[in-house]
């Protein structure tokens, strides 16, 4: 055997040591990659752990402060705010209120840290009570009256020091309506990280229990099947024709494959949502003793960073910046 094959060809040579090894890495994930979720309930005095999520809590607004120093100080350089509303409405008004929850916890994480990438989550399913993620018309979330308070919401939001709209309520024309909506109030510079390809999971459980937006019913009709990804990609580059700045696939390892067929067709930054069922499928088989815990965080994260992502929000973020790989 000659040329390029066996013996002359000995992939091994590369591996011998973890000092060459890192040598050649060809994929690395940092804290820099990293978008931090936070939960943020008003009305509570103190840390409500959420039995699904081990490690994960919500937070109490009025402690908020103080969690914002201490995430910030361990190095962690962005992240996405949750909030747990105890005033519910059919349409989420508290979220377009320049005094509600949204605004509030989006001005004390600012205040707090203010070098901190601050992005509001841009949605109504926390703030609603019935859990959609809209305006409920009939028997269906009406698309365009959603779209029209989705561009208020963000308007307040960036009043309120967001550095970044991610808008997830998978509306038609949502990113089109907040771009507009946000050029009109004056924050031409602020950009919108849409949640372009988001699919009707079954890995969003403990996040509903955690921000207290579950609902009777499904987000069938307005999310993606989890089974097209065609559809996905062509959700994706309606969006960045709209002007998105960022596209999110969610969830990740499941949704690899659209992740890696975006990035072939789009030179946007791409990020990755490691979701709650993620996050709660790898602590719960870590506590049973079936993987390491640390090696499946880094092989999961580095997956997305293979595929493609450019940054990825993750459970894991405080755990990455606390302890490494």
């Amino acid at each position: 055997m000659t040329g390029h094959s066996f013996p002359n060809v000995r992939l091994r040579r590369l591996r011998k040591t973890e000092t060459l090894r890192q040598l050649m890495r060809e994929t690395t994930v940092t804290v820099n990659d990293l978008i931090y979720p936070l939960f943020v309930e008003e009305g509570i005095d103190a840390p409500q752990p959420i039995a699904s999520m081990p490690g994960i809590a919500r937070i109490p607004e009025k402690k908020l402060a103080a969690e914002i120093r201490a995430i910030h100080s361990e190095g962690i350089r962005a992240i996405m705010l949750f909030g747990v509303s105890h005033k519910k409405d059919a349409i989420g008004s508290d979220s377009m209120n320049g005094n509600g929850l949204l605004a509030r916890m989006i001005k004390q994480a600012k205040d707090a840290a203010p070098e901190m990438v601050v992005i509001s989550d841009t949605c109504f399913c926390e703030y609603t009570d019935h859990g959609h993620c809209g305006v409920v018309d009939g028997a269906h979330v009406h698309n365009d009256m959603t779209i029209t308070n989705l561009a208020k919401q963000a308007v307040v939001a960036a009043e309120a020091g967001a550095d970044m709209i991610a808008p997830s309520a998978m509306m038609d024309g949502q990113v089109t309506a907040i771009r507009q909506g946000l050029d009109d109030a004056g924050f031409i510079d602020t950009p919108i990280m849409a949640y372009s390809s988001k699919f009707a999971s079954c890995f969003y459980g403990p996040f509903r229990i955690a921000a207290g937006c579950d609902l009777k019913g499904d987000r069938k009709a307005y999310q993606l099947d989890p089974m097209n990804g065609r559809e996905a990609l062509r959700e994706s580059a309606l969006d960045e024709a709209e002007g998105a700045d960022i596209l999110m696939v969610k969830p990740g390892l499941a949704y690899l494959d659209i992740l890696a067929r975006l990035r072939e067709r789009t030179s946007l930054p791409l990020a990755m949502y490691q979701v709650s069922g993620e996050y709660a499928m790898i602590k719960f088989a870590a506590a049973a003793g079936a993987l390491d815990e640390k090696r499946a965080v880094r092989e999961t994260l580095g997956a997305m960073k293979r595929a493609g992502a450019d940054l990825i929000v993750s459970y894991f973020a405080r755990d990455i910046a606390r302890e490494g790989f």
